[in-house]
């Protein structure tokens, strides 16, 4: 849990007002007391709400505040980190595998080994950080083509040339998924079966008083009412939705699961193989975590750790404050998560009907555009791992860790540094190493697309770039090339233009440089 909301201290507050002083107010049983009418409370707002929409939607609803009203208990439990740091032990050596010893499939098994699969995107984000309207997915990245357009092209390329029926499975929220489903009829005549369901839509809560903040179930009317409680709402809504009973009953086995925004994450039949091909262990595997390696700029990323036995994720969130240098040491911790998961689907079907599903809460702080500071409680998809039986990590190559956060990974997957085969971006031969370069674009004049777009005549040469830092009034010419290391910093209220065809190698641009035309 993250630090800065002690929800047992506010409850006690609470509870003083309230006249609930029936035991020291220091006594365990005066905050079990608390804690029980904090929940009441809750329920009763919650119910409250319930009665203000149409009785025929009332039971789906309340099946889903029910999991809220679970999330919130659980949540109530908690104090401080929800780990002991002492606990955690060595990785164990099969613990991680390395992707270089996985083994491709021959071609005559292929088609079978895809039948066996699902590919499922989290796609409940939208696209406001980096200035844009509607669901991240159809931010156009390369080409024109939008996420959700490479995606789909990469499954049809899987699917026509091992002529297999691979799904697509979005999974939505309430932000994206009306838009969604009017971008995805386009896609009817491709070699791909799409199918969307919803993730929860969760009341935000208060932080003065630990109640949700909506006044009715109308969320269209105040979308700031509400959050979808992050992407390990998965297991649940998927089940929900009848997907995973109709995917178990093809005789599907696995899903693979990432974040639509990871350009990288395209399906890997090496891995495949590892699961249900020649290569499937006969220990079951139900649970693999594609994990990194962590370099400087990952140091916030969850990472995996052997506790009580098991392999789990660890999230900064987590860690206790006195620890979080240890935490992000990439010589303590030498992996970080990429959210590429594969998840056995008679497992998940399993943990959901056996209650064993248990994921750590995420506290996500937040203050509404009236100023009001509320409380989201969400969970992390890669949490589960500690549910599943023998479940395990894989090294992975970078190149499919390519997520679009920010301009300046746009800058990354628009370059030369990319060649766009089939939906998926294919680093350039020419490129001598095999890690990106590190791009750092000011805040101020590049954080939206638009604006950012606007700054390139067109987007630079960067086969030889190491690292790039642009801050300030800068604009680029066609055909600049960067090579090395690049820092470019426009003082405020001046301007640099980079003139076109400019080649830029280990240099330092500072000041004011202007082109004006005569």
């Amino acid at each position: 849990m993250t630090s800065g909301v002690r929800p047992i201290d506010v409850l006690l507050q609470r509870a003083g007002v309230r006249g609930h002083q029936r035991a020291p107010s220091d006594s365990k049983e005066f905050h079990e007391v608390t804690k029980r009418d904090a929940l009441r409370l809750l329920e009763n707002d919650v119910d409250r709400l319930l009665q203000t929409t149409e009785p025929a939607r009332r039971p789906a609803l309340q099946a889903e505040m029910g999991r809220f009203a679970d999330l919130f208990g659980r949540f109530l439990q908690e104090e401080g980190p929800a780990l002991d740091w002492n606990k955690i032990q060595k990785l164990p050596e099969n613990a991680v595998m390395n992707y270089s010893n996985l083994k491709s499939p021959k071609n005559e098994q292929i088609r079978n080994m895809l039948d066996k699969l699902v590919v499922i995107k989290l796609n409940g984000g939208l696209g406001t950080s980096m200035g844009c309207h509607g669901p991240k997915s159809v931010i156009p990245v390369r080409s024109d083509l939008t996420f959700l357009d490479l995606t789909v092209q990469q499954i049809e390329h899987l699917n026509k040339t091992y002529d297999a029926n691979v799904p697509l499975v979005l999974m939505n929220s309430f932000n994206t998924d009306e838009d969604t489903e009017k971008i995805v009829r386009k896609y009817k005549g491709f070699r791909v079966q799409i199918h969307t369901f919803n993730q929860s839509c969760f009341p935000r809560i208060s932080r003065e008083h630990f109640l949700p903040v909506a006044k009715d179930f109308d969320v269209e009317k105040d979308m700031e009412a509400w959050y979808p409680p992050g992407h390990g709402d998965f297991y649940d809504t998927f089940r929900n939705s009848g997907l995973l009973k109709k995917f178990i009953g093809e005789g599907r086995e696995y899903c693979f699961l990432s974040n639509i925004d990871n350009l990288g994450a395209t399906v890997d039949l090496n891995i495949l193989n590892k699961l249900v091909g020649e290569e499937r262990a006969t220990t079951p595997v139900e649970f693999v975590m594609e994990v990194t390696d962590k370099t400087r700029a990952d140091v916030k990323g969850g990472t995996l750790i052997q506790m009580e036995n098991k392999l789990r994720l660890l999230e900064i969130a987590q860690v206790p404050p006195e620890h979080v240098d240890d935490f992000k040491s990439v010589k303590t911790f030498k992996f970080f998560n990429t959210n590429n998961i594969w998840a056995n689907l008679s497992a998940i079907d399993r943990v959901l009907r056996e209650r064993t599903l248990n994921m750590e809460i995420i506290v996500n702080n937040k203050t509404l555009e009236n100023g009001l500071r509320v409380v989201q409680l969400e969970t992390a998809v890669g949490a589960a791992m500690k549910c599943f039986d023998g479940a395990i990590g894989i090294n992975v190559p970078r190149s499919r860790f390519l997520p679009v956060k920010k301009s300046s990974d746009l800058l990354l997957v628009m370059s030369n540094l990319y060649t766009l085969k089939n939906g998926s971006l294919v680093m350039s031969p020419q490129r001598m190493f095999p890690t990106t370069p590190l791009v750092k674009l000011g805040e101020n004049h590049f954080s939206k697309v638009k604006e950012f777009l606007g700054r390139f005549a067109n987007i630079p040469d960067i086969i030889e770039l190491d690292h790039l830092t642009v801050s300030g009034d800068v604009t680029f010419g066609r055909g600049v090339s960067l090579r090395g290391t690049v820092i470019i910093i426009a003082n405020h209220g001046d301007r640099i233009d980079i003139p076109a065809g400019a080649i830029l190698e280990n240099k330092i641009v500072s000041g004011n440089m202007r082109i004006l035309d005569h």
